[in-house]
């Protein structure tokens, strides 16, 4: 009997230990992910453009290209990562440039910034404010917790659609 009770008492606290957040369903979260980067650029007095998938995003400065990157494009980009609170976790060094492969099979980005890179044209510089379900989700990494909306400052140096 003291058994049974004791796998009860472990399993009670293991159910105990789940946490609501694995409880909300990706479009609550995309819902809150959202109010949070409303709440962001209302407060930073940012005007952003919204799409379907919840990504916002803004152009700052306009590049002479006139075309943009393919869903399977290589493309090289300057960039900086970090979240709402301001946190930088990701920075492309000084002048240098990275290239990523939106479509695979390696240094692929998150989907919120293919997404955004898509609707950039070569030489544009910009941010995408990135809900966190189009982001890491609920998977935590090194300096993003999970369900983290990431915010990139993107420059679109070059980009070769495969």
């Amino acid at each position: 009997m003291k058994k049974v009770l004791g796998i009860l008492m472990i399993a009670a606290l293991f159910i105990a230990g789940c946490g609501k957040e694995d409880d909300i369903s990706t479009e609550e979260q995309l819902a809150i992910d959202i109010q949070k980067i409303q709440d962001y650029l209302t407060e930073n007095n940012i005007t952003a453009t919204k799409t379907e998938s919840g990504l916002f995003y803004v152009i700052d400065v306009e590049g002479t290209g006139t075309e943009n990157p393919s869903p399977t494009a290589s493309v090289t980009l300057r960039l900086k990562g970090y979240l709402l609170d301001g946190t930088v976790f990701y920075t492309t060094d000084g002048n240098s440039a990275e290239v990523f492969n939106l479509a695979g099979p390696t240094n692929v980005p998150i989907n919120g910034m293919i997404e955004g890179v898509q609707l950039m044209n070569a030489g544009d510089e910009g941010r995408l404010f990135i809900p966190s379900t189009l982001a890491y989700g609920k998977v935590e990494q090194a300096m993003i917790p999970s369900n983290s909306c990431l915010i990139f400052e993107i420059e679109l140096v070059s980009f070769s659609n495969n």
